[in-house]
This record gives C-alpha cells, sequence and structure tokens, in this order.
C-alpha cells in the first residue's frame, strides 16, 4: 500500500507547527542527553551514595520501566488522545529527575531511574501520537529525522557536558538542571496539545485487555532485564538459560505487536520487525567497536571513541537527508538502502576483527552503520503512522519502540555469551548475520510501500 501524503501548510517551523516542533524536539533531546549523562557520571553517583553492588541495577531498571511506560501511555494514548497522558509522563519523567538530584542512598536513585524510564518511554509514544495529529503525513519524515537527530546530539556532547557539570558543581545538577529545562519544554507544547484529547464521550474506557498489556510489558521488561545479566553467570549456565529468557520474551510479547508480527507479513508487522533486527545489529556491534580498537590496535581511549562519534555524525546526516527528501524519495527505496549501509557496515566490522585490518576500516564501516540507521529510524517511524488504523497509532508506536528495545538488548546478550568463546569475531558474525536478515525483512517492508 502506498503512503498517503497531504501538502504541508509550512514547515516544521512554520508558524502552524513552530512551538510544537521545538517544544517535541527538546523534550526527546532531554530524555536522551539524561540516558547518555548518567554513564558517564554513574561512577561518581556510586562512590558518593556507596552503591557500587547497584551499579547494573540503575540502568536496568529504567530499561524495564520504559518497557512498561511505553504500553501504559501508547494504550492510554489511544484512549482519550495524547495531551494528558503526554503531560503525565512529563511529569513522572521530572519528578524522577528531582529524586534523583536529591537523593541521598543508592535504593532511593535507583527508584528515581525507574520513574525516568517510565516517563521517558511514556513521552516517546504519546509524541508520537501527537505528531499524527499535530502534523500532515507530509511533514512526518522531517519530523522524525529531526527527533533522530535529538538522540544523536546527545550522544556526541552529552558525556562531556554531563562530566563537566559533575567536576564544576557537582553530580546533583546533572539532574536538577535538566528538570527546569523540561519545564519550558513542556510549556512550548501547550498550544499543540489544546483540544487534542477526545471528547469525554468519545473516550474509550480502559479494559481488562490494557491491563493484560501492561502485565505483559512487565513480564517482558524483566526477562530483558535477566537476558542482560547472563554474562555475569558461567556461560553453560548462560547458554541453557537463554532461550528460556528469549522464549519468556516471545510469549509475553505476542499481544504487544500487531498480529503477523512473528511472521514478518508484509506491512505493519514487517515495519516493526525491522525495528527490532536494525536495532540489534546496531548496538550489537557497537559496543565491541571501542574495545577492539583498544585492546587490539592500542588506540587510546579518546581516539577509539572517535569512531563511535563517526557513527553518531553520519546517522545525524542521514537523518538530516531523510527529512529534506521527505515523499521526493520512495520509501522503499530509502528502507532498503538503509538496510544494505547498515549490513554493509556490520561487515566491515566482522572483515576488521577477523583478518586484522587496518582500524581505518572499522571507521568507514560504522559510519556507513550509522548512515543506515539515520536513513531507516524516521521512515520506520513514518510507516508505522501511515500504515496505523485510527486509535491504534499508540499501540503500534509502543510496539516499534519496544521491539527496538528488545531487540538491541537481545544482540547485546546473544552478543556478549558469543565474545568469550571468539572474542570480536563471535560478536561480529552473529551481527552480520542479523545485518542480512535485516536487508530481508527491508526487502518485505518496501513491498508494503
Amino acid at each position: 500500500m502506498s503512503v498517503d501524503s497531504e501538502t504541508p501548510r509550512a514547515g516544521l517551523l512554520g508558524r502552524p507547527y513552530a512551538l510544537a516542533t521545538v517544544g517535541a524536539w527538546s523534550l526527546v533531546f532531554l530524555a536522551a542527553f539524561e540516558s547518555l549523562a548518567v554513564t558517564t557520571i554513574m561512577p561518581i553517583v556510586t562512590s558518593d551514595l556507596d552503591g557500587r553492588g547497584l551499579y547494573a541495577l540503575a540502568f536496568s531498571s529504567t530499561l524495564a520501566a520504559g518497557v512498561v511506560g511505553m504500553v501504559a501511555i501508547g494504550s492510554w494514548a489511544d484512549r482519550r488522545g495524547p495531551a494528558v497522558p503526554l503531560f503525565t509522563a512529563i511529569a513522572v519523567f521530572a519528578v524522577g529527575l528531582a529524586i534523583a538530584g536529591t537523593a541521598v542512598s543508592m535504593p532511593v536513585f535507583v527508584a528515581a531511574r525507574f520513574l525516568q524510564g517510565l516517563g521517558a518511554g511514556g513521552m516517546t509514544v504519546a509524541l508520537y501520537v501527537l505528531v499524527a495529529l499535530v502534523y500532515p503525513a507530509a511533514l512526518h519524515i522531517r519530523i522524525f529525522g529531526a527527533f533522530a537527530s535529538a538522540w544523536v546530539l546527545p550522544s556526541m556532547v552529552g558525556p562531556f557536558v554531563a562530566g563537566f557539570v559533575a567536576d564544576a558543581l557537582s553530580w546533583h545538577w546533572v539532574f536538577l538542571g535538566v528538570v527546569a529545562l523540561v519545564a519550558v519544554a513542556a510549556a512550548l507544547m501547550l498550544p499543540a496539545v489544546r483540544g487534542r484529547d477526545r471528547a469525554p464521550a468519545d473516550r474509550v474506557p480502559a479494559s481488562a485487555a490494557d491491563a493484560r498489556r501492561v502485565a505483559e510489558a512487565a513480564v517482558v521488561a524483566v526477562c530483558v532485564v535477566a537476558l542482560s545479566s547472563l554474562g555475569e553467570l558461567d556461560p553453560g549456565v548462560a547458554w541453557l538459560l537463554a532461550p528460556v529468557a528469549v522464549g519468556a520474551i516471545g510469549l509475553a510479547l505476542r499481544h504487544l505487536v500487531p498480529r503477523g508480527t512473528y511472521r514478518v507479513r508484509a506491512g505493519l508487522p514487517a515495519t516493526v520487525v525491522l525495528c527490532g533486527v536494525a536495532g540489534g545489529v546496531f548496538f550489537g556491534t557497537e559496543v565491541y567497536l571501542p574495545l577492539l580498537l583498544h585492546d587490539r590496535y592500542g588506540l587510546p581511549s579518546w581516539l577509539s571513541g572517535i569512531t563511535l562519534t563517526a557513527g553518531a555524525v553520519a546517522w545525524a546526516l542521514a537523518s538530516a537527508v531523510q527529512a529534506r527528501l521527505g515523499e521526493r524519495l520512495d520509501p522503499g527505496t530509502a528502507v532498503r538502502t538503509g538496510a544494505l549501509l547498515l549490513a554493509g557496515g556490520a561487515a566491515l566490522e566482522l572483515a576488521t576483527a577477523a583478518l586484522h585490518l587496518p582500524p581505518a576500516v572499522a571507521a568507514v564501516g560504522w559510519f556507513a552503520a550509522g548512515a543506515g540507521m539515520g536513513t531507516l529510524y524516521p521512515r520506520i517511524s513514518t510507516l508505522v503512522l501511515a500504515l496505523s488504523a485510527p486509535g491504534e497509532k499508540g499501540f503500534n508506536t509502543a510496539a516499534k519502540s519496544i521491539t527496538d528495545a528488545v531487540g538491541g538488548s537481545a544482540a547485546l546478550a546473544i552478543a556478549g555469551l558469543l565474545f568469550r568463546p571468539a572474542p570480536f569475531v563471535g560478536p561480529f558474525t552473529f551481527t552480520t548475520l542479523l545485518g542480512v536478515a535485516t536487508v530481508l525483512v527491508a526487502v518485505r517492508v518496501a513491498r508494503s510501500t
């Protein structure tokens, strides 16, 4: 099926959309910044709060809460409209920031991180539903390209800014300083959301199915955290438990994704799968690149990190290109091109590790992979909205986000298990094969555009 379009009255920063664009972009940027900044300052936080034993939980609790937030807020936004769910998610995120910034013990800090994940996951889905209501279809690719840049930019500046604030002031201000910025971004959204909720008579009450989906999301979250923790166990035990965790995730996901997802049915189901496998390729490869360059080639951390920056820059550039081209570029062509770039980038990392090629090859490969993600992700988001029936945009965007999170986490876990018997070559072989699967799924998606 073709993606419908309509002529936009103005660009993203034109009079009808300027405040909504700036506010939404800022919210995505702040959620991304906080996610990346915490990685930089966590050693300081755990040392100050004497909580090194809860180091991993401070990250996994956020991931788990995000999955639950996506489902709960997505379902709520479908039932009554995005305004109240969006501002509720923003409030939860801000409360989590405030508690983290004033925490005096590690358990309190972990609870605050849970609230941040709950709010950030809910914000993402509610913003997608709002995009469908505020912007014409012809502008969807542009706003999702802007959202992609809002995620990439923090990867370049977030760690430096967070480290500077923590050293110059205190790690507390990495959280407290963002609260005020979240309030400003939320205020910018007010004109855009006014009147966007359903009339009281048109609102759909919560059902037993909604409660079941939230419970299943909680199961998925717990299993994802468990799967991500298998690397700490004995290899034999880990390989025995991995299929159990994957199977439990599969069972719990059944009602959280569109029908036909497990069959990779052309259209919306295949588009949701594409997000998961692409995320698995990228994030399953990325985590081992700095280690490869440091251990095998002896590069200093700052220099090996430039490779990751190259991928982030390529992601941002490709997203900008997608936003500018809009519907002048056929969505199917864009999806296929993005998948090929991503798979080719992963294959170059495998070749570098297996054949001991110069590190410059790895940098080129990661630039290609970043360009592939920047091409794919805005198109996937646009297609999910375009292929969603009325009243299902929240559910389907939540399904896309959940599949993305689960795909990345599962790929990381499996890559970690393969690293022990075959350092670098094992994980990169896995992600390269997953890249081939991404190309095949992309071809299937292209048929539905």
